[in-house]
């Protein structure tokens, strides 16, 4: 029989350090007498550099370096950042552009870096970098989402990186030509700033042959080979280490210039070097998220079933590829294209642009909730169109039969959308919802009910590793290949191991992040980390029972068959010995089997899964300030088996919350000339407290069958869900006017002037 974590709710251990003052971040951890690194960044979107001299900033007091690229190139290293490309619907490939580490020849966005600068400490190399003589030739910026405009890299004159398809597109135009009925809908979704609550930073060492680059990121090996390929090292002369990490997001799980500058300055030097972000800085230079614009439209029957489903997406990448920039909008967007909806055929077609702003790359869900958004929207749209219940439409369209494949290649194994909507209707009391209409009515209010059904894929590599040692002082060391961005690893996969094992919990300790422990992994990111460490450790006690077994044989007399483990014992019939597994690794070691004291495993999980359900949100909006509220907001989600459901609702009411931001009043702004108009807190509008209602979070499993456990990943699913469920609650609430068209974000001036509109429309 397969052995399940048993499903407890439990604290996370880790948190009294992080409450108390005892995190070990970046800037906690940097060594003593490290040198401060400051970055000089681009003023302008776009410019040719005609001088960019640094002597005087070489002089200055306390300056130890100051790195140009010219100055990379001579120590030979390979100064262009790796990104994915696509291929082209015509079978080309996408503009693949350089991306330098600093800028060479060209300023193509405002904080675009250009030198770094190291001294003994930051405002020595702050006061050296204003004595750097810049001097450019302005060019025009480029900074609509569209083709065309100030070229800004020969690879892609008209600034269109990619036109990418997929699906049957033929098939598509078919079932819009025979279509009872179509309905079509723009839906934007507006750029983000990360935010994470700790800006990026790391420092560096080199001993002389070894460099040590530690950085707060998503995990250690992808940038271990990008460390060694751009400064010439062979991979094993590059540790890569994560400490404790402030939130992630998606956005660091790439790789940034900056972190292969300071290994480059620690290596030049012989010193460690040290460099961490201010948040303007951050604002100016980490991967932003979403920023794209898509028509969507569905093809109808009679019946009101969807026969075709047909995309165009227009997307931002910044002025760069970044890493994962030109997959984000097309191939992980395509893994849920369809959603919950069984669509005979569907087709999209996206194409990237360059632009004069920062790099645009994952952000939590990383293109499935742009995806989900999109649908969801047009779902709502055809809803009203046809004259049907929202909740109706997408019962009537729901997949009944499992498993399923889509018109875009994924294989859902599992699902029982009626049920889950169901349960969430009732949670979100629909049925009184009239009432408390009439009651917002009264005070002067609209109020609006929106409901998105979403569903997720589990992204990222399908293999990891673990490594389990048995230490002297009679306990186990457990090694994982994820990555903890404040998710709750250490508790989630120690209390794991201990319900599979019987060791003490208190006797684990938890490794990760270092590439010198730990031989490969797959890092965080696509709510992989749960499902895919949780598997691996199941492969690993088995082997470890498996071996202990063998082990005992002898030691108990009995024959290896004879032997059973309970998850804390071993026992076998006529033998007084029921020895715990620490038990058995104390007799292994005083025996010198060295061999059972150490189970290095690394497994694949069968398939992924997809993780679905229900949300409803409930929206009052002020009819005299245009003042949005959500009120009231019910999540039921389908995640499969949970080890540890205390952690999984708090991953969704994080995810709810950044969803709620994007929704209400995250907005980045640029000028025409490229010029970051949202750069500080003071005009770029994070959600407080107020902005986030009670969440109502419940489940309706439908175990999966791709990995043991009958997991689904549950990261990412509350912002999956709640863009469409906001948006379509505030649809709901204007329709009633007139307005036809909302889009995010729901800032009060927007909603005033969307109702200022409807009335004088109706005038």
């Amino acid at each position: 029989m397969e052995k399940f974590g048993k499903s407890q709710s439990m604290k996370r251990s880790e948190d009294v350090r992080f409450l108390t003052g005892h995190g070990r971040y970046i800037d906690d951890i940097a060594p003593e007498g490290a040198l401060h690194a400051y970055v000089l960044r681009s003023p302008v979107a776009h410019a040719e550099i005609t001088t960019l001299d640094v002597s005087d900033a070489r002089e200055a007091e306390g300056v130890h370096l100051v790195l140009t690229v010219e100055d990379l190139l001579a120590a030979g290293m390979d100064v262009n950042m790796p990104g994915t490309v696509l291929t082209n619907r015509d079978g080309t490939k996408g503009a693949a552009p350089e991306r330098p580490l600093l800028a060479r020849g060209r300023l193509r966005h405002v904080g675009e870096p250009v030198a770094l600068v190291v001294a003994e400490t930051m405002q020595q190399a702050k006061d050296a970098a204003e004595l750097i003589e810049l001097d450019f030739d302005e060019l025009p910026a480029h900074v609509e989402v569209c083709a065309g405009g100030e070229t800004i890299h020969p690879e892609a004159p008209d600034n269109r990186a990619f036109d990418w398809g997929m699906g049957d597109e033929a098939a598509t135009a078919e079932a819009f030509d025979k279509a009872a009925k179509t309905v079509r809908l723009e839906v934007g979704d507006n750029r983000v700033i990360v935010n994470a609550m700790e800006g990026r930073g790391c420092f560096a060492e080199w001993d002389g042959k070894r460099i040590h680059v530690a950085f707060n990121g998503q995990g250690v090996w992808d940038i271990k080979g990008e460390m060694a390929e751009a400064m010439g090292l062979d991979e094993a002369d590059v540790r890569i280490t994560n400490p404790d990490v402030g939130g992630g997001f998606g956005m660091k799980a790439a790789s940034y210039p900056e972190y292969f500058c300071v290994a480059q300055a620690a290596r030049a030097l012989g010193k460690p070097v040290r460099w961490m972000s201010e948040r303007t800085e951050g604002m100016l230079s980490d991967h932003a998220g979403r920023d794209l614009v898509t028509m969507a439209e569905l093809a109808f029957d009679e019946a009101n079933r969807i026969t075709g489903y047909r995309i165009h997406t227009i997307c931002n990448l910044g002025a760069y590829n970044s890493g994962y920039g030109q997959p984000i909008q097309t191939l992980l967007f395509s893994k849920v294209l369809t959603g919950t909806y069984d669509i005979p055929a569907a087709y999209m077609r996206v194409e990237g642009i360059y632009t004069n702003t920062t790099q645009v790359d994952a952000y939590r869900g990383a293109g499935r909730p742009e995806a989900i958004y999109v649908l969801e929207r047009v779902m709502d749209r055809a809803a009203r169109d046809l004259g049907v219940d929202p909740i109706e439409l997408r019962k009537i369209n729901f997949i009944k039969d499992f498993p399923y494949k889509t018109p875009t290649g994924e294989t859902y194994d599992v699902g029982d959308f009626p049920r889950v909507l169901d349960h969430a209707i009732a949670d979100a009391d629909v049925a009184g919802f009239a009432a408390r209409k009439a009651e917002s009515e009264a005070r002067g209010k609209l109020r609006g009910l929106g409901l998105c059904f979403y569903i997720e894929s589990i992204l990222g590599d399908p293999s990891e590793g673990v490594k389990i040692e048995f230490t002297e002082q009679g306990g186990a060391r457990l090694y994982v290949g994820t990555q903890s961005n404040g998710q709750g690893h250490e508790t989630v996969f120690a209390k794991f191991l201990s319900d599979q094992t019987g060791i003490p919990f208190e006797k684990i300790e938890f490794v990760q992040g270092d590439s010198d422990l730990i031989a490969q992994g797959g890092g965080t990111g696509g709510s992989r980390s749960v499902t895919m460490q949780a598997n691996v450790t199941l492969t690993a006690v088995k082997a470890m029972v498996d071996g202990f077994t063998e082990f005992l044989a002898e030691e108990m007399d009995v024959p290896a068959s004879e032997i059973a483990f309970d998850d804390e014992r071993f026992r076998a019939e006529g033998s007084n010995l029921t020895p715990t597994m620490l038990e058995v690794a104390e007799m292994a070691r005083a025996r010198g089997r060295a061999e059972l004291l150490s189970w290095d495993i690394r497994d694949q999980i069968q398939a992924r899964s997809y993780p679905n359900g229900a949300h409803f949100a409930e929206i009052e909006i002020d009819r005299e300030t245009g003042v949005a509220e959500v009120v009231k907001y019910t999540v039921v989600d389908d995640f499969g088996n949970l080890i540890n459901p205390m952690l999984a609702e708090g991953q969704v009411h994080g995810g709810v919350a950044q969803g709620l931001g994007q929704a209400l009043c995250e907005q980045v702004v640029f000028d025409e000339d490229g010029q970051l108009l949202t750069a500080t807190f003071m005009d770029y509008a994070m959600p407080r407290a107020y902005d986030v209602p009670f969440i109502h979070f419940d489940v309706e499993p439908v175990p999966s069958t791709g990995n043991p456990m009958g997991m689904k990943g549950c990261g990412e699913a509350g912002t999956v869900g709640a863009l469409a469920a906001v948006s379509n609650a505030v649809q709901d609430a204007l329709w009633p006017l007139g307005v036809r068209q909302v889009d995010m974000p729901f800032t009060p001036m927007r909603l005033w002037r969307l109702m200022g509109g409807a009335r004088m429309a109706a005038e």
